[in-house]
């Protein structure tokens, strides 16, 4: 495939210079000061080296704010050395070390003391995007560009969709800014951010954990796989995010307690929310639509050669034998394989959509709905097929892998 369309705003690489330069703590010795300073001079350099290119860019500006503020703690100043020496790990018992947070950064212990085990709800995105919704509700959308998938009194998620083909109404997730806001003693402001080839194992500042307060342990970044998986756990709002990276392209899924999903100020605002809501319908994928629209490609392409060429071609059968592969039973997760493998031709996104049922698999509370076995757009959350009747999205697959033979 051409390369996707991705921002030149490099601050991913100037955060992961600061961290690899600092052992990934800013809690140093006197001793250390000018050493720590070198390096966040160095890291100033950085981010104004690429400050065109992020005008607009939050992990950026969170990273600019840091600098200054660090600056200020260990009395730096902005003129010296800029080379980055490798500085030595702190010893065991720091406080990015620190497990005795206060009991009210643990969500399940300060919010639940007296009453049932909150009830976790799951949200996730992957492929085409398809997304699961907190209410199980399960869409295909366009949504290209900078969509909010949360956005409540604790957390602000957004995801960047770009086209997996040039001229395709296919898209898939090419960035992801998670904003962790700051909470009483527990956490400070934290900034995630991952784009194509760039998951970091840490925050924007080059921290793993919620920073200097006293329950800082309390929100804590763990790399599974370097480069492709990392997990967030925020136990002071009960909450768990996997990030994945699969092919060129990132997943993203969440475990939330429903009291925080639903702490909203502003309801109006909800409309936006995509986890919750869902996409617009005006950003919906219809099949019918989109296998009318491949007929009439395939027709031009007959006539002259003005149309991009198709993806690889995987055929029905080889497209349904791809992805039992690794999704053995036909619900949701499947189809979607199948309806990616037809519509890009790029075999990641049957790993995509296997991570992203492992995740639910992980992240969801009720094992019942782990699979979902109808399209659910225009029904209401957790309805199945009838026993006997062929899934609506089933049906339109069939349609479109026969659009697909006729072109090949």
């Amino acid at each position: 495939f051409p390369p996707a369309v991705t921002s030149p705003c490099k601050i991913l690489k100037c955060n992961s210079e600061f961290w690899a330069a600092t052992s990934g703590s800013h809690h140093l010795g006197t001793e250390e000061a000018p050493e720590f300073c070198t390096a966040l001079r160095a890291y100033a350099h950085c981010t104004r080296r690429t400050a065109r290119t992020c005008r607009g860019d939050l992990a950026y500006h969170s990273a600019v704010h840091g600098i200054d503020d660090l600056m200020v703690q260990h009395n730096c100043s902005k003129d010296g050395p800029t080379s980055q020496p490798r500085l030595r790990t702190l010893p065991p018992g720091d406080s990015q070390e620190r497990s005795d947070s206060p009991e009210i950064c643990h969500y399940e212990k300060s919010f639940h003391k007296h009453s049932a085990t909150p009830n976790y709800t799951h949200c996730g995105l992957f492929g085409d995007p398809h997304l699961r919704t907190f209410t199980d509700t399960f869409q295909t959308c366009k949504v290209q560009g900078a969509w909010p998938l949360i956005d409540n009194n604790y957390l602000n998620v957004q995801v960047t969709n770009t086209p997996v083909l040039p001229g395709s109404a296919a898209t898939a997730t090419s960035k992801l800014t998670i904003i962790f806001k700051s909470f009483q003693e527990c956490v400070d402001q934290k900034v995630y951010q991952a784009e194509m080839d760039e998951l970091p194992a840490a925050f924007a500042d080059g921290s793993k954990n919620g920073g200097d307060k006293h329950g800082a342990n309390s929100l804590k970044i763990t790399e599974k796989v370097s480069g492709q998986h990392i997990e967030i756990q925020a136990k002071y709002i009960g909450t768990t995010i996997v990030v994945r990276q699969v092919g060129r392209y990132l997943t993203f899924a969440v475990r939330m307690p429903e009291e925080v999903v639903n702490a909203v100020e502003d309801r109006d605002s909800q409309g936006l929310y995509l986890c919750l809501r869902g996409c617009p319908l005006n950003q919906q994928i219809d099949f019918q639509t989109i296998r009318s629209a491949q007929a009439t490609e395939g027709r031009a392409r007959r006539k002259g050669p003005s149309l991009p060429a198709p993806p690889e071609a995987f055929t029905y059968e080889t497209a349904t034998a791809k992805c039992r592969e690794k999704l053995p039973v036909e619900d949701l997760y499947f189809q979607s394989c199948v309806f990616d493998l037809l519509t890009t031709g790029d075999v990641n996104f049957m790993l995509a959509a296997y991570y992203a049922f492992e995740d639910v698999k992980m992240l969801h509370s009720n094992k019942d709905k782990l699979h979902l076995y109808e399209r659910t757009r225009d029904l209401a959350p957790g309805n199945t097929a009838p026993s006997g009747t062929l899934p609506t999205l089933w049906v339109a697959l069939l349609c479109l892998s026969q659009c697909w033979l006729c072109l090949l």
